[in-house]
């Protein structure tokens, strides 16, 4: 078996997608918290066993949790301490670190830093992928508005990212509000040339209408949407508010 030494991790928990698992570029000194692996189990895998553990939170294959068992060992004020299912996985173009906190599932997943990434492509080198048996069937991914299709996500920063799952979910709450005349309001403010016809609509045409023209890319507009929809309820005005005492995008 191959293995990595002193591997830095970013732990993201519980992403079931692979965007908001943020690459080493976007990681935030100081906010984020990083560990030092002492050494870690590397595995060659298939691609569609990747993109399972990638963008999915499913059991792995027994035998794969088999094969990295307690064969990572975590580095913290100078003691060495194993983890019980802890790796890092490539199928030859993505590479994801992994632990599971002694559960089946991909619980908590992290990239690598980019010295650490050319290492495992050069360590992979010559070698054949390993082959587990896992349930392919009915695999075939639900995105929706609380769980967008990563295609609605492409090119955007982290703190667009999270900015945007933020307005989906004040959409998501606008739609099960079933309010008419405040879904015709917010509407009006995305669009206000279409005011006159906004107001011959009916609510799920107006909120149809919104989520279709939000839904794609990230501008000023999105984010002035997103701060007005937001005002006056704690929990999303935190989460809008943790974005922004960020110092990195």
């Amino acid at each position: 078996m191959l293995y990595l030494h002193d591997v830095w991790v970013n732990w993201f928990e519980g992403e079931e997608n692979g965007y908001n698992v943020c690459h080493f570029h976007e990681w935030r000194r100081g906010e984020d918290v990083i560990e030092l692996l002492d050494q870690v189990p590397l595995l060659y895998i298939e691609h569609q066993l990747f993109d399972m553990i990638e963008n999915d939170m499913t059991d792995l294959p027994q035998e794969l949790l088999n094969d990295i068992c307690k064969k990572a060992y975590l580095r913290k004020n100078h003691e060495r301490i194993a983890l019980e299912y802890c790796f890092v996985v490539t199928d030859g173009q993505g590479i994801m670190a992994v632990d599971t906190m002694g559960y089946s599932i991909p619980l908590r997943k992290s990239r690598l830093i980019p010295r650490q990434e050319q290492l495992v492509f050069e360590m992979i080198e010559g070698n054949e992928q390993v082959k587990y048996i896992f349930n392919q069937e009915n695999r075939k991914k639900e995105y929706h508005i609380l769980s967008p299709d990563p295609v609605l996500m492409r090119g955007l920063t982290r703190r667009e990212r999270h900015l945007k799952q933020l307005l989906f979910m004040a959409l998501d709450q606008l739609f099960h509000s079933k309010n008419t005349a405040e879904i015709r309001y917010w509407y009006t403010e995305w669009a206000p040339h279409l005011y006159s016809d906004i107001q011959m609509m009916d609510f799920d045409s107006v909120w149809n209408h919104l989520y279709e023209e939000i839904k794609y890319g990230w501008s000023e507009k999105h984010q002035l949407i997103c701060e007005n929809m937001v005002k006056g309820q704690p929990f999303f005005e935190k989460l809008w508010e943790m974005e922004y005492d960020s110092k990195v995008n």
